[in-house]
């Protein structure tokens, strides 16, 4: 059985008409063409489909697309594109944090996450937010540098901001 309902992803609405037991990541893949969201286990064990919903990072190949209705979902092309790469993706390439690649982006989007919420986390604190993410290859020392020089380019960040708002 099938249904018509929206979604906004990245800021934009669809309506959309899926099966009711298609999964969130089947919809921004197959008919949104959105390769952010990756299929690792099925399971929301792996992490390598972690996408936003309403800002908290999320497995979407475990939320009924249906059920995420009305909420603002955001992808990895969401986040920040090749042109204007958002700091945590910027810090991911900048410490070469991928060797298949495969994890990579369900760690963005859980680091981006993390870092909205807390900007100065411990390195323990990032730890326990990326365990939930698995890595086949053995990246973790270049994603763990990754955050931290995510933490530096983000305060820079609202650094110069702050400094723009004070001189308006």
């Amino acid at each position: 059985m099938s249904s018509t309902f929206a979604l906004t992803v990245n800021g934009q609405a669809h309506a959309l008409t899926a099966s009711h037991a298609a999964s969130l990541m089947q919809v921004l893949r197959n008919d949104l063409g959105l390769n952010g969201p990756k299929y690792g286990c099925g399971l929301g064990q792996c992490g390598a489909c972690t996408v936003w919903v309403d800002g908290v990072a999320a497995r979407s190949c475990v939320i009924p697309a249906r059920g995420v209705a009305g909420r603002a979902i955001t992808t990895l092309e969401g986040l920040g594109t090749r042109d204007h790469w958002h700091p945590v993706q910027a810090a991911f390439e900048d410490a070469q944090a991928a060797q298949c690649g495969y994890c990579l982006n369900g760690m963005v989007m859980q680091a981006a996450a993390l870092l909205a919420r807390e900007p100065h986390p411990s390195e323990d604190r990032i730890r326990a937010e990326l365990s939930g993410n698995l890595c086949r290859c053995g990246t973790h020392v270049e994603i763990l540098d990754a955050v931290h020089r995510a933490i530096v380019l983000l305060a820079a960040r609202r650094e110069a901001s702050a400094r723009r708002e004070a001189s308006a």
